[in-house]
Order: structure tokens, then C-alpha cells, then sequence
């Protein structure tokens, strides 16, 4: 295992600056996923991990020792990127042994090395073909099983499952930690979606513009995003927004929607008397008898079943949209009226102009159930 420190790090494209100011630290063992839109720099920022490309500005630690001038060779890293970079004059396995002939490991370790992670990417039927021979999602999976091969400290993998049919990508969301952990190498994993994300990562960090807009906990992230835009990022269905201006008397701080009060802690009591948008996830959205208290009317507008979750479409008396996910097998109406509460304790709420959560994530409380 190795530790991995970033410190201010700053890569530019003559005069586009691609990473801004960059730092992080990763622990010994640990999973950490850079998730962010494309053309966010996550991609550069794992290449300058590497050694494949140099900052302007910063210093790249590795176990506390500065290799920011060092070639990557000398870096002791394991790397999967997005272009593959296979030999094309070696068999799937000969890439895949790579790693551990440079190693000087034994004929047996070699073929054990090789058949143990090409069984589990599921790549074992076709060792003995060029990767002219092989579709781009067996590519994908033959970078990644060489840079697995040979157990690196530090392991960078650049969205290694692209390229993966939808099974196995779920498939692999489920194995591919226990491999990792096993290994006991420190990963900076690399993707742009967000359940990949939450699936793999210990911790996430969020990049847009080539910065790190927040890093947390998957639970941190999706129940306390620090900005509008990385709530809108994380969930399925997308999270609801709502235009409100905050209001205080003495039953307390509050918002309105459809003519009903949602009561909100004193945390975000900066709210009152500003433009903000109010978050709502859709799983934090209940149907409920009509004369249920604080109950919102609303009107169906659609309903689509998601195996596992039923996602409704509906709209207020005032005419906004609302998403509303339930789980399979959960009763509830599919068309006409119908009426919902909402959860106040999971209520979100964002100053309109910066868009910057009102309150600090830090503070927040993190401990209510997510469904990611």
C-alpha cells in the first residue's frame, strides 16, 4: 500500500487551465473515486498521477517522497486509461503477464497471476488472442487485468468499465471492491457515473472545471452536497428543484410549496427573506391519504416501473413538476389525484444566486438513510 498526496496542483493547455490547484490526500489502502462531468480533468489528473504528463504548479507525493519529476516507470504505479495501450504484438495474456515478467515471478506465479484476474474480468476464453481480435469492452479488461496483475502499491484505473456491456459492469460493481481490497493497493479510480462511484468508492471526490468542488464520504455526497450542481449530479430520478424564498415566524423557519409550509431547521436559517432553490429527492416524496396532515395535492401525469423502483411523474396545483420514486411492489395511484408528504429532515436548500448549499456539509446531519 502507498499513501498519495497532492498539493496544489495545476496543469494549463497553453492558456486553458485543465487542473486547478488540486489537492488531496489518499490513505494507505484506500478508494478514492474522481467523478465528475466530462471534461471535468479527471482524466488529467490521473495522467499527472502517473507521470505521463507534468504540472505547472504543485507537488505529486507518493509515501511522502516528491515525485513530481520522476518518470512514471520509477513511480511503482499500476495504470488502466480509457486508450487501453496494449501491446498489439502480444497475445491477451502476454499483456496481461507484462507486469509480472518484469518482475522476474516464476513461469507457475505468472500463469496463476494471469488466470486468477482474467477468470474474474471474465476475459479467460480469449488469452491467446491479439488485441486486434478483441471487442473494446475485452480491451478495456485486459488493461485493467495487467494493471491488476502486478499487484501495484498504487493502482490508477480511468473508467476501466467504459467500455463493459451493462451486466458485467454491474457484475463488476459488485467484485471488483473485494479484488481491490484484497489487493490492498490504494486506488484513485476514475468515472463519471455516479453509482460506479458510490459502488466503488470509500471517498469521492467531485471535480468541474478541473477543481474539487467537495470530497466526502458516498453518503456525504449524496445527502449533503455542497452545491446545487453536484445534487443534480447524484440520484436517479434527478433530484427536484423548486424556486422559494425563505420565511420565518414563530413556529419557526420555513419554505412553501403549494400553498404548504415545510418547516426547516434553524441550520439553514439563512434562507429567510433570500432567493433559494429548495432539493427535494424523489425517494424523500410519499403518497399519503388525502386526509393526511401537511399533505400536498398533486396530479399523475405518468408513471414508468424501473424493476426495482417505480418513478411517478406528477405536477402540483401550481403546475411544477415532481418526481416521486417509490420501491417496487409499494402501493400507490398511477394516474388521476393523489396526494404526498414530504420528509422535512432530508429537505435541501441552496442560495439561488452562488448556489452553494446554505449550510456547511460538515455540519450537516449525514446519518438518514441514502438510495443511491
Amino acid at each position: 500500500m502507498s499513501t498519495l498526496e497532492l498539493r496544489g496542483v495545476t496543469k494549463r493547455y497553453k492558456k486553458e487551465t485543465v487542473v486547478d490547484n488540486v489537492s488531496i490526500t489518499v490513505a494507505n489502502g484506500e478508494t478514492l473515486v474522481l467523478f465528475g462531468p466530462s471534461g471535468a480533468g479527471k482524466t488529467v489528473l490521473l495522467r499527472l498521477i502517473a507521470g505521463v504528463v507534468e504540472p505547472e504548479e504543485g507537488q505529486i507525493l507518493i509515501d511522502n517522497q516528491n515525485m513530481t519529476d520522476v518518470e512514471a516507470e520509477h513511480r511503482g504505479l499500476g495504470m488502466a486509461f480509457q486508450n487501453f495501450a496494449l501491446f498489439p504484438h502480444m497475445s491477451a495474456f502476454d499483456n496481461i503477464a507484462s507486469p509480472l515478467t518484469v518482475g522476474k515471478r516464476s513461469l507457475e506465479e505468472i500463469k496463476t497471476g494471469v488466470d486468477k484476474v482474467a477468470k474474474l474480468l471474465k476475459i479467460d476464453h480469449v488469452l491467446d488472442h491479439a488485441p486486434r481480435e478483441l471487442s473494446n469492452g475485452q480491451k478495456q479488461r485486459t488493461s485493467l487485468a495487467r494493471a491488476l496483475a502486478g499487484s501495484p502499491p498504487l493502482l490508477l484505473l480511468d473508467d476501466p468499465l467504459r467500455n463493459v456491456d451493462a451486466k458485467l459492469r454491474f457484475e463488476m460493481r459488485l467484485e471488483l471492491p473485494l479484488l481491490l481490497d484484497a489487493q490492498g493497493a490504494t486506488v484513485i479510480y476514475v468515472t463519471q457515473d455516479y453509482k460506479e462511484a458510490m459502488a466503488l468508492g470509500q471517498s469521492i471526490a467531485v471535480l468541474a472545471e478541473g477543481r474539487i468542488e467537495q470530497i466526502g464520504t458516498p453518503e456525504q455526497i449524496y445527502l449533503t452536497p455542497k452545491t446545487l450542481e453536484i445534487a443534480r449530479l447524484f440520484g436517479d430520478p434527478v433530484i427536484n428543484f423548486y424556486d422559494v424564498v425563505g420565511q420565518r415566524d414563530e413556529t419557526g423557519v420555513f419554505v412553501e410549496l403549494s400553498q404548504q409550509r415545510l418547516l426547516l431547521d434553524e441550520s439553514k436559517a439563512k434562507c429567510v427573506d433570500t432567493p433559494s432553490v429548495l432539493g427535494i429527492r424523489p425517494e424523500s416524496i410519499k403518497f399519503v391519504p388525502q386526509n393526511s396532515s401537511n399533505s400536498i395535492p398533486i396530479t399523475i401525469e405518468a408513471e414508468t416501473p424501473l424493476n426495482e423502483k417505480i418513478v411517478t411523474l406528477a405536477k402540483t396545483e401550481g403546475g411544477r413538476e415532481m418526481l416521486i420514486s417509490r420501491p417496487s411492489g409499494t402501493a400507490g395511484p398511477a394516474t388521476g389525484k393523489a396526494f404526498v408528504k414530504i420528509d422535512e429532515s432530508a429537505l435541501l436548500l441552496f442560495d439561488q444566486v452562488s448556489g452553494k448549499n446554505f449550510v456547511d456539509p460538515a455540519q450537516l446531519n449525514t446519518e438518514r438513510e441514502f438510495a443511491a
